[in-house]
């Protein structure tokens, strides 16, 4: 999970601020000493450490906050407030051109993920009405044209390419194609290198040149941590680039070039991959990306995932057969296969408030949302309609059906009876104010994590 360590460590230093009634400048310094080397430790740029920690030194020692009630909550107000500067303060949003069609260069080292992340940005794009045209670019990749077909068609995006032809021609034919099949939207998939050189840059160049990109968007993989940030800055430098997509930003604990390149480069990251489906984009919200990291959580970005993944009508049938007390074993199915549409359980779990910080020290494995499936596969119709019917000889039919145990299919059986009885309190209009259930419903059996 992106940014695990780094929470982890700021949480450990804000909770010894905590403890104090008011604070020293001797305690601030203490604590930015801590916070300095969880940075330095989670690869952020050493520069970009160093200024931070001075930034938010100068503003906690100050009389405000040495006068405030609440001390400590007032230092963490100041590293939020930080923490969304040096990422880029604001949203970056795609500069989208009225006149017709907006072209986006996309470039990048080999393995960066360039391919795939222009599919997923057109499959993103496609989702806001628009109707954008990939562009293979790259002559050179063995299969480079091929993956990108593969890619669009899987996101149901055109694909233009004109076999080994020169870059330059195909990025100029692509943009004529573009006009007189209405695609409102050009991305480019140019070549990459394993590392730069002045070929790469020169062909880039003379794209640049000859199509005039609206945008020019960096795709740097994440997980090289300060090699990502030194990538973008020499990209930058040689082809002033309008932002960058962060890849495999879910792979990486550390997180260390989210929070160096837009410091680096003075260039806003626009996206962040987090994930291997083409829907695992998302636009890069400095506020909310903050907020993640200091373990407050992200409600607003589980919310649009929600409702971009979740089938509103499914929904609310849904929540009138929970109402109705008719909720059965099809529609717990249904419901998990909904849930697991948003990602892993610990990605959607990190983004509720105060939850990120317990998440280390939690079993939470997706293949344990799997094996409840199996076994709710491995009944037969009227089992699922009725659990009530399944006997013992049932259970065990089912366990063998499945490859668990006749416990494991226990213990989904008398997790779903506890649901139908909190159902039946709410329908009756018994309910409790608070709702007394843990965990996700349906799910709060899974690992050793409860909310």
């Amino acid at each position: 999970m992106a940014f695990e360590g780094l929470s982890e460590k700021l949480t450990s230093a804000f909770k010894r601020l905590k403890s104090k009634g008011k604070l020293s400048e001797k305690d601030v310094k203490e604590a930015m000493r801590e916070v300095r080397l969880a940075l330095l430790e989670a690869d952020v740029n050493y520069k970009v450490a160093k200024e931070f920690t001075n930034r938010v030194s100068e503003r906690a020692v100050g009389e405000e906050v040495m006068k405030s009630l609440t001390p400590a909550q007032m230092v963490i107000k100041i590293v939020n407030e930080e923490l969304i500067s040096i990422m880029g303060g604001t949203q970056s949003r795609l500069d989208m051109t009225s006149s017709l069609p907006t072209v986006i260069m996309l470039c990048g080292l080999q393995g960066s993920g360039k391919t795939t992340h222009a599919a997923k940005l057109a499959l993103a794009q496609k989702k806001k009405g628009h109707r954008p045209l990939l562009v293979a670019c790259d002559v050179y990749r063995p299969a480079a044209i091929k993956q990108l077909q593969v890619v669009g068609a899987s996101a149901g995006v055109a694909v233009f390419e004109m076999g080994n032809e020169n870059p330059v021609l195909i990025a100029k034919k692509a943009i004529s194609y573009a006009k007189d099949h209405g695609n409102d939207l050009v991305i480019l998939d140019t070549a990459g290198r394993l590392h730069i050189d002045e070929e790469l840059m020169q062909e880039l160049k003379d794209i640049k040149s000859e199509v005039h990109p609206n945008e020019i968007l960096l795709v740097v993989d994440s997980m090289t941590g300060q090699d990502a940030v030194n990538v973008a800055k020499s990209f930058n430098d040689l082809l002033d680039i309008t932002g960058v997509i962060l890849t495999k930003l879910d792979g990486d604990t550390r997180g260390g070039a989210a929070l160096s390149v837009k410091e680096v480069t003075n260039k806003p990251i626009k996206f962040v991959g987090l994930g291997e489906k083409l829907s695992d984009l998302e636009e890069f919200h400095p506020d909310r990306m903050a907020s993640r990291i200091l373990g407050m959580g992200d409600m607003l970005s589980l919310i649009e995932q929600a409702e971009s993944k979740i089938d509103q009508q499914k929904a609310e049938q849904m929540a009138d057969k929970l109402m109705k007390n008719k909720f059965d074993l099809n529609d717990l199915l249904d419901q998990i296969n909904q849930i697991k549409n948003m990602g892993s359980l610990k990605s959607i779990l990190s983004k509720l408030p105060g939850v990120s910080q317990k998440l280390s020290d939690v079993d939470l494995d997706d293949r344990q949302v799997d094996r409840l499936c199996a076994i709710i596969l491995s009944m037969t119709q009227k089992e699922r309609e009725k659990p009530e019917i399944i006997n013992a000889s049932r259970k065990k039919r089912i366990a063998a059906g499945c490859g668990q145990k006749v416990e494991d299919v226990n213990a989904l059986l008398k997790r779903f009876q506890q649901m139908q009885k909190i159902m039946k309190q709410f329908s009756s209009g018994k309910g409790k104010k608070r709702f007394p259930m843990r965990g996700l419903p349906g799910l709060g059996g899974i690992g050793k994590f409860k909310i």
